[in-house]
């Protein structure tokens, strides 16, 4: 397991909670549009796992969450131990992941180390494997899908949305397979250099806004995160 990065403070990764954010490198996907191109790579800071346990000791009253992402936390063989180590000094857990390992999903959830889940929904199934950037086990999305609709754990479905990538058929498509979901939130893509691909934009204003439209009748709340 290499951790990539520490963001040591932040009041928005978890809902509710003073957080720190922990990247953890290595990913089975290769989204075109993805933020962490270098984590997802391998690469990174490199923290020992000594040095972030002692720095979750020392801020244990002033934390009180810690959201682990990535990458693709779940492709790490040892991550049950490591969400262990943390529950063990007293902290709440967010998982970020992406879906595509659920029986591990599940076993995290039911032995108690993640405390809410935020699954990354790419696209509608029909689009799966194009927007996660390789050939996806669609099936296995679905199996986290329906675990997580049926309130084993508390969770969110969360979407990036290009403008080359996304469309309202997709997004009706989408919505008709998470129908049910509590919390939905559409994150626009945003270039930056980190960025690997760059032939994608961001979607408008207006679109964004057609896409939450059409998500509103399925699922029971329906946001845009992070609109500046």
């Amino acid at each position: 397991m290499v951790i990539a990065g520490l963001q040591k403070t932040t009041l928005l990764d978890y809902p509710g909670k003073v957080a720190c954010t922990v990247f953890l490198a290595g990913c089975n996907f290769r989204c075109p549009f993805c933020q962490n191109w270098e984590i997802v790579n391998g690469k990174g800071e490199d923290i020992s796992r000594e040095e972030l346990l002692s720095f979750l000791k020392k801020r244990k009253g002033v934390l009180d969450g810690v959201c682990v992402t990535g990458g693709e936390p779940l492709v790490n063989a040892d991550i049950d131990v490591f969400l262990r180590e943390i529950k063990e000094i007293g902290y709440s857990v967010k998982l970020d992941t992406n879906g595509s390992f659920p029986a591990k999903l599940r076993r995290l959830v039911e032995n108690g180390l993640a405390d809410t889940v935020a699954m990354d929904v790419k696209n509608c199934p029909s689009r799966y494997s194009l927007t996660a950037g390789t050939d996806v086990d669609v099936a296995a999305i679905d199996e986290s899908v329906k675990y997580l609709l049926s309130g084993a754990v508390d969770y969110e479905f969360r979407t990036t949305v290009t403008d080359e990538l996304h469309d309202g058929k997709a997004m009706l498509e989408l919505a008709q397979w998470i129908s049910g979901a509590k919390r939905y939130f559409i994150q626009n893509f945003k270039d930056s250099d980190a960025v690997p691909f760059k032939n994608l934009s961001p979607c408008t204003k207006e679109k964004l806004q057609g896409f939450v439209d059409v998500m509103r009748p399925y699922v029971l709340s329906a946001q845009i995160r992070g609109t500046d």
